[in-house]
């Protein structure tokens, strides 16, 4: 008698739970009925995202890549301002659908979210002036006293550099739009970021910065798209991301600010 009851409730509870997932909308039934979608940036990391201060309007590979993901949505973008530091807050808040703009994989983002495939395969390495990269070729050559480190706060750099190091000076820098001219100022004598933004700053300080081993960084890492936990909207961005890296507008997009 009580295992046919129980076997009843579950029926029941299963219909109940099934019928409240049917109409319960999913974060993408949300957006496009909305007409928005939020991405959130920090604006201060290229080429992935830049905020111009005066103009107050964001550039980058990942704005554009961003619009895209509008177009193919059906819907208009909003660029949510954020920090390295408050990320995960402002993520956790849901001040934003989708964190773009450099963002890294991590297993502490992936607990409270879901990442896209990924977009870049990438890992920390040094950049320092040209005329010093042979001083810094490893972990034990950065790691010594005297050596001064500079980092931007709150993110995967300073992580990784506190991770590392332990003799060596580290100074945290808070403008990450100009960081990289405290090193071609003498100020400092070295960053350890990812290799995809040491292969553009060195374009942009030809002859003075110059990227240490970018094909072979320290470590190991990817970026991806942070979106809120649901699997419709994942669904849908990782289907996007396929067939705009198969049909060729990925790399358009890619060339724009990398090559």
């Amino acid at each position: 008698m009580l295992v046919r009851f129980l076997a009843a409730l579950a029926v029941v509870l299963l219909a109940n739970f099934s019928a409240q997932a049917q109409q319960a909308p999913s974060r993408l039934d949300e957006i496009v009925k909305r007409g928005t979608l939020r991405v959130g940036m920090t604006g201060d990391y290229q080429p992935f995202t830049y905020l111009d201060k005066t103009t107050q309007q964001f550039r980058g590979f990942d704005v554009d890549m961003a619009e895209a993901l509008g177009k193919a949505l059906g819907v208009k973008v909003e660029f949510v301002k954020t920090a390295w530091p408050n990320l995960t807050k402002d993520f956790e808040a849901d001040q934003f659908d989708i964190a773009m703009g450099g963002v890294s994989v991590t297993l502490d983002r992936q607990k409270r979210g879901f990442f896209s495939t990924p977009i870049m395969r990438e890992g920390k390495t040094p950049i320092a002036r040209c005329s010093e990269v042979g001083k810094y070729q490893t972990l034990s050559d950065i790691d010594k006293k005297g050596t001064r480190v500079i980092v931007n706060p709150g993110g995967t750099n300073e992580r990784f550099a506190r991770a590392n190091i332990r003799d060596a000076e580290i100074n945290v820098f808070s403008d990450n739009t100009v960081i990289f001219d405290e090193i071609a100022k003498g100020n400092a004598d070295l960053m350890m970021t990812d290799a995809s933004e040491t292969r553009y700053q060195q374009k942009q300080h030809a002859g003075v910065l110059c990227a240490v081993h970018p094909e072979k960084p320290f470590d190991f890492s990817e970026k991806a798209y942070w979106l809120q936990r649901d699997m419709a909207l994942k669904a849908f961005v990782d289907q996007w991301l396929h067939i705009a890296m198969e049909d060729g507008s990925y790399r358009k997009i890619y060339a724009a600010w990398f090559d």
